[in-house]
Formats: structure tokens, C-alpha cells, sequence
């Protein structure tokens, strides 16, 4: 899907939808002084459907462009997105953009919230993870007039630019080297699926994969929350306290993979001869363990640099695909 800039709505385009002045839309949107309640509604509607975003720097920008890029980013709890912020940072700095961020909590309502609070400084940019979102925030980015960057996802239709890989071939692959290696009792520990829309497509695609080649996944675990080196502890003891027979287990990230290494060392169990576990990001502290953990190394701060070259260059929309690295380690 072809992103098309469109003129900033302003506030008159909303008082014209209304049927009211635009002061009266000024009034209802600072919620301050005389207005009806039927009047509020009409202007909360008008606001709605053509996405408008009040311009908290009216004037200040007008005649020097934005220099502000915005980032909408779910977590920073372990070092994926500041890895990406890293990336884009050092390449903005050097052109004199700041950049600014919110984290989400992979909460889409809160990502919609924070967007809108972001697009109300006019930024020239707004950065988001993944190309699942709100309507209302699709609505939102598509009436800003700016360039929108969807990081770390290409499976999906892009607003504008879309720069990473493709999660759902993580999955396959991932699915393609445990079956190589002949495991063939396979299960998965993760965390929420349905906020983590590319987890859950890594996923997906795996059990696809497994099924392809008749070795369905034998069990899962699915944890609330975040993801955290804890949550795979855990989700592993519980997986192996029902399903006793497993020769892989692959989690739905490095995180919880380190979790169940840890599992694993603690209950003696022989990593990989007794059970085999494959993780997904690559990151550094996977390297540290006794046995470097087999992942899937993914380009985070290169995503950010190149997201960001293509914001100071004004690129036209594209998808740039950075693959990812199958790194093998030592525990499949």
C-alpha cells in the first residue's frame, strides 16, 4: 500500500466538519470556556474522522521545518529498540535533528495516545515498531503531512518506509534448523503474542514450518507480560513439568532463551544432548554464556542508521529488507 502524503488538517477543515466557528474549536479542544455539551460532541467526531492532531508549536516551525524526529517504540527493557535508537541517534545528531521517544508497553491504545502527543510538535519525522497499529493511529500518521518509518517488520502493508526483515522467514528458518539437526519433539516458551505482533508472526510461521514437515509443535507456554529472562525461567520449568519428552525448545526471544539456559543449568539438564534451545535477536550477553546461544542475530542498529539516512534524505516510500544472521552457538 502506496503511502500518500496529504495536507496537515487544520483547524478550520475542523470547524467546517463541525458546523461550528474555529473558535469554538479551539475552546473544546483546550477545554476551556463556553461550549455546549451536543457542541463538544461534534467537534470530538470532526477531530476523530479527520485525524487532526492539535499544533502544540503553531508558528515556531513555520518558516524552519521541524527538526524533530519522533520515536514510538513498545520496550526498553532489554537492548533491542535502544539498540535501533543508538543507530538512528548517531545518524540524526550529525544532521542536526534531536530525536525524542515514548515507550508503549506494546499497549496499541497507548501507542495511539502517544503518537498523537508526538505528531502535536509537528515532528518530521514519526518512527514506530512494526506495521500492525490503531486505526485511529493510522488515521492520525496518514493525516500528519509527515514521513512515517515502521522498524524491524516487513511483513505487512508499510504507511510510508518500512526498514528491517522479515519476521515471518525468522520463524521459518528458525523452524528449518532445529529440523535439520533432527529434533523432532519440538515446544515453544514465549510471552504475549498478541501484543507482540512479531513475536506472535515468528510463531506462526514457525508451526507452519514444523507442520509442513509433518513434527507439529508438541507444546507451548505462553506467558503474560513483558519478556524477561525470568519469564523464560519460568516458562520452561512449567513447559517440562507437563511435557517431560522434549528435545528443543525455541522461545520468542533471547531473553527468555537465557532464561531457560539458566533453567537448564540449574536442574542439570545437559544442554544441548538432553535439550536444545534456540533463541531469536543475538544478543551480545547470548555470546557470554559457557555455551553461546543459537539465535537469530537481527540488525538493530543498523535499522536505526539507515531509518534515519532515509528521513534526512527525504527518500521516496520503500521497504529496505536487512535480512538476518542464523547464528548456530552451541545449545542446538
Amino acid at each position: 500500500m502506496e503511502f500518500k502524503h496529504q495536507p496537515t488538517v487544520t483547524l478550520a477543515e475542523v470547524a467546517e466538519a463541525a458546523g461550528v466557528g474555529e473558535s469554538t474549536v479551539s475552546r473544546v479542544l483546550r477545554n476551556h470556556g463556553s461550549f455546549s455539551g451536543k457542541t463538544r460532541e461534534r467537534v470530538m467526531a470532526a477531530v476523530e474522522r479527520l485525524g487532526y492532531v492539535p499544533n502544540r508549536i503553531a508558528g515556531t516551525l513555520a518558516s524552519t521545518g521541524s527538526r524533530l524526529v519522533a520515536f514510538v517504540i513498545p520496550s526498553l527493557s532489554n537492548i533491542v529498540f535502544p539498540d535501533v535508537l543508538r543507530g538512528a541517534s548517531a545518524v540524526l545528531e550529525e544532521n542536526r535533528y534531536q530525536a525524542v521517544f515514548s515507550v508503549t508497553d506494546y499497549d496499541p491504545g497507548k501507542e495511539e495516545a502517544l503518537a498523537a502527543a508526538m505528531l502535536a510538535w509537528r515532528p518530521a519525522a514519526v518512527m514506530l515498531a512494526g506495521c500492525e497499529h490503531t486505526e485511529g493511529t493510522v488515521k492520525m500518521l496518514r493525516a500528519s503531512g509527515c514521513r512515517v518509518v515502521e522498524l524491524l517488520d516487513l511483513d505487512g502493508d508499510a504507511l510510508d518506509i518500512a526498514v528491517g526483515f522479515s519476521n515471518r522467514a525468522a520463524g521459518r528458518e528458525s523452524a528449518a534448523f532445529l529440523l535439520k539437526r533432527g529434533y523432532r519433539r519440538i515446544g515453544y516458551v514465549g510471552h504475549d503474542l498478541n501484543r507482540d505482533t512479531r513475536a506472535g508472526k515468528r510463531f506462526s510461521s514457525f508451526c507452519e514450518t514444523l507442520d509442513g514437515h509433518d513434527t507439529p509443535l508438541v507444546a507451548h507456554e505462553i506467558l503474560a507480560g513483558a519478556s524477561s529472562v525470568e519469564n523464560g525461567r519460568l516458562g520452561l520449568e512449567r513447559l517440562l513439568a507437563r511435557t517431560t519428552d522434549l528435545d528443543a525448545v525455541y522461545f520468542s526471544n533471547d531473553d527468555m532463551a537465557l532464561g531457560g539456559y539458566f533453567h537448564c543449568l540449574a536442574e542439570g539438564i545437559a544442554i544441548p544432548s538432553k535439550l536444545a534451545i534456540f533463541g531469536y535477536n543475538g544478543l551480545d550477553i547470548g555470546r557470554a554464556t559457557p555455551q553461546p546461544l543459537s539465535t537469530i542475530r537481527t540488525p538493530r542498529v543498523a535499522t536505526g542508521e539507515i531509518a534515519a539516512q532515509l528521513v534526512v534524505a527525504n527518500a521516496p516510500p520503500q521497504a529496505v529488507d536487512l535480512g538476518f544472521e542464523l547464528i548456530e552457538g552451541a545449545t542446538a
